[in-house]
Parts: structure tokens; C-alpha cells; sequence
């Protein structure tokens, strides 16, 4: 069986600058469907649509666009596609010390220096926050160098004073792994990412890892706070609920598409997650998106 690496991307900061910025059409970021980690802080603003986050062990639906901060090292998949229907996207990657050694350690930076800590487990930002901090990452593109920079710690400073925003990887989370752990954690993800919607044994993927079972189990949760059956169950729902914003077919045909085998449990276990049955969750999202 082959296991497919995560890609570890290599980041250079935009002409100019000390970190690197990028304004995105639709769905124009030909990386977005790649999972991938890099040691740059990344703060993504998703300009309206909707669609699927992962990030880490985290699973989950946005809608009305995103704004998302992601720690060093912190596996991710990219937030749009074909199917997303936003308007832009604007990425920014930064190496944690990208204004030199002991910057962020002066007291002035204390709130900065709070939220890269917070950043290692990814963290959502809602409501007026999205909208306030959205607007003004998008208007750094028409910024100078000495202008975007000064916007940036401005921003940086708002997110962490935000009351807006939801860690998204519980207590206990931990990808600053050695590289043999982060490949072998990556590689399930892959895994998942690529079967999901087929029967998955946890043979097979302990096979992967060149692991026994339980050793297997006992890991996973170790890792993510979670365990491997309910991350691909997480992870199926998650592509459940995308399903139901996205196409006009049955919720029969989506509980079949998404990996599961079993409409009650599917029907269940949608009810246990979002809080809502199938057809309240579609009928719902339907008035938020128009």
C-alpha cells in the first residue's frame, strides 16, 4: 500500500516584504485541494461561498465565507474549489520570527504573541469580526510594503482581542511532532481524505503506519484528542453537510456518498453532530445563503 506524504510547502515572502501575500479570484488557488504544512503562521480570508475546513483533526462546514488563522506546522487543506461560489481569497503566511529573533517577545506584542500560542490549534473568527477583518486584509492589497506591515500587526492585535472566534482542535492537541510522527499522522489523514467514502478497516490503516491496532488506537488519540473512528465519521458528516448545501440530490443518495452504509445511523449520528436532522439542516442553510 502506498502512502502518500503530506507536501511540505516552502513559502517565500512576496517581493519587498517580509511575509507573503496573495489576492485569489473564485477559486483560483491551484493549492487549495492539496493537504499540506509549512512552518509559516497562515491567516486565510475566504470572501463569501461555502465549504469544507480541515485543519489538523478539526472537521467542519463555513458558510458566508472564513476567516481562519493556522499555526506553524498545522496540517490543512486548502478552502475552496469549483463548488465554493466566493468571490476571492486572500492568503498571508508568515515565519513566526518574520520581524526577527525576540520581536514578539517585547511587551508591546504580548496579545500578538497570544495568539500564535492559540494559533497551533487553528482558530475560526465569526461575525463582525470576518466582516471588520476581511475588509481590511483585502485593502492591503493596495497597500506599500511599510503600509501592509503596519496593517498586519494592527489586525494581528484585533484577532486576538476578538471575542468572536473558536479554537478548532480541543485541549490536548499536538501536531509539533517529530517529522517520523508527522509523516505517519499526515498519511492517515491522506488516507482518510482519499477512502472515506468507502468502507475503511482499521487494519489497513494500522498496516499503513507499520503499527499494530491497538498501538494504532492508542496514537491516534494521543495526536488529535480523538478517536480514529470518530474523526472519519466527523469527517463524513462534515462532507454530509457540504452535500446538503451543495447538490439537489436525496439525503438517502448523500448518507450513501458520504461512506456511510446505514440511513438511521447516518440520520443518528447527522443529529448528534449538527444538532439538526438532515432536511432541518439543508432547509436552514438554504435561507442563510440566499
Amino acid at each position: 500500500m502506498k502512502i502518500i506524504p503530506p507536501a511540505f510547502e516552502i513559502i517565500a515572502p512576496s517581493f519587498g516584504s517580509s511575509f507573503y501575500f496573495s489576492k485569489y479570484v473564485e477559486n483560483a488557488n491551484s493549492k487549495a485541494h492539496l493537504w499540506h504544512y509549512h512552518p509559516e503562521i497562515e491567516l486565510v480570508f475566504v470572501n463569501g461561498g461555502s465549504g469544507k475546513r480541515q485543519i489538523g483533526s478539526h472537521i467542519s462546514y463555513y458558510t458566508d465565507g472564513d476567516l481562519i488563522l493556522i499555526g506553524s506546522n498545522l496540517p490543512h487543506c486548502g478552502f475552496t474549489n469549483e463548488e465554493t461560489g466566493n468571490k476571492n481569497e486572500t492568503v498571508i503566511q508568515m515565519k513566526p520570527d518574520f520581524l526577527g529573533n525576540g520581536f514578539f517577545d517585547i511587551s508591546e506584542m504580548t496579545n500578538i504573541r497570544n495568539l500564535f500560542s492559540q494559533a497551533k490549534a487553528g482558530i475560526a473568527f465569526e461575525g463582525e469580526t470576518k466582516k471588520k477583518i476581511g475588509k481590511k486584509i483585502e485593502l492591503m492589497e493596495q497597500q506599500s510594503q511599510f503600509e501592509r506591515l503596519l496593517t498586519m500587526l494592527s489586525i494581528l492585535n484585533e484577532l486576538e482581542l476578538s471575542n468572536e472566534s473558536t479554537v478548532l482542535n480541543a485541549d490536548g492537541f499536538s501536531m509539533e511532532m517529530q517529522m517520523q510522527d508527522n509523516d505517519r499522522i499526515n498519511a492517515v489523514f491522506n488516507y482518510v481524505k482519499d477512502n472515506f467514502q468507502e468502507h475503511i478497516a482499521l487494519e489497513e490503516v494500522s498496516e499503513l503506519v507499520s503499527m499494530t491496532e491497538p498501538s494504532f488506537c492508542r496514537y491516534f488519540k494521543k495526536i488529535t484528542n480523538k478517536t480514529f473512528t470518530k474523526f472519519v465519521n466527523d469527517y463524513r458528516l462534515v462532507h454530509a453537510s457540504k452535500l446538503l448545501a451543495e447538490k439537489p440530490i436525496s439525503i438517502t443518495e448523500i448518507c450513501y456518498e458520504s461512506g456511510f452504509n446505514n440511513f438511521s445511523y447516518f440520520n443518528k449520528s447527522f443529529k448528534e453532530f449538527t444538532g439538526k436532522s438532515a432536511s432541518q439542516y439543508r432547509q436552514e442553510l438554504k435561507s442563510v445563503l440566499k
